[in-house]
């Protein structure tokens, strides 16, 4: 037997590289994912905050390695911000997490949060379920989500798809999981982490596509490779 969604099922120290913010930034990149520019790897001080601010241009987020749901983030918009937001971010991040470690993004205003649903089996296939829109949020908590996303391209969609796959092949993940992405005003969708469980919002997905996530996880669980699936288009959806 194996339980479902546990270390059993999926490969635990793929479960901790992809836990880690700044690991799966770098596993994700060298996988052919597009990335937010920022710091390579955790920041050692607020002055080197500075530096790579000043290079990779403000506004910036600076962001906790072990963080989620909002917390132990701070925007700096210009470099007289910079200290007082690496404090602030570093003090919530050690009450919330237990770790104050943080790095820095350049903070996308305007773009649209999209999220890639992938499903992938033990022996080395992945198919992903389309992207969510999920821009519509109330303090970094998800209140709408639409599929297809309305702002994306048919080439960066299929583009993003297929990478998102493919990087999930590369990292030996096994289940079901969740590529997240900022859509950039260039059109292109951008990595920020992966949740490697099934999210609530999973359902939008199953509606979209017909597919049940939670069979077919058991499924996985059990030793079945996924159903086969072809991609969807915005337009088949229409």
């Amino acid at each position: 037997s194996c339980l479902v969604g546990s270390e059993m099922c999926i490969r635990d120290s793929v479960i901790r590289l992809m836990g880690k913010k700044t690991p799966a930034k770098k596993a994700m990149g060298e996988a052919g994912l597009s990335l937010i520019p920022g710091s390579d790897g955790i920041l050692k001080s607020a002055e080197e905050a500075r530096t790579v601010a000043n290079s990779v241009g403000y506004p910036v987020l600076l962001k906790a390695e072990s963080g989620g749901g909002g917390r132990g983030m701070r925007i700096a918009r210009d470099e007289s911000e910079i200290k007082a937001a690496y404090d602030d971010a570093q003090n919530e991040s050690r009450a919330a997490f237990g770790d104050d470690r943080l790095y820095l993004e350049r903070l996308i205003e305007g773009g649209r949060h999209v999220e890639i649903q992938i499903l992938a089996d033990k022996y080395g296939h992945v198919i992903h379920l389309g992207e969510r829109d999920c821009t519509v949020q109330r303090n970094h908590q998800k209140l709408i989500e639409e599929s297809p996303c309305p702002s994306l391209s048919e080439d960066e969609r299929q583009r993003s798809c297929d990478a998102a796959t493919r990087a999930t092949a590369a990292i030996g993940y096994v289940g079901a999981g969740t590529m997240e992405f900022l859509l950039t005003s260039d059109g292109v969708l951008r990595f920020m982490e992966m949740n490697t469980r099934l999210q609530v919002e999973h359902s939008v997905s199953e509606m979209r596509s017909g597919i049940d996530l939670v069979a077919e996880q058991i499924k996985i669980a059990a030793g079945q490779p996924p159903v086969s699936y072809t991609h969807l288009t915005a337009a088949d959806e229409r």
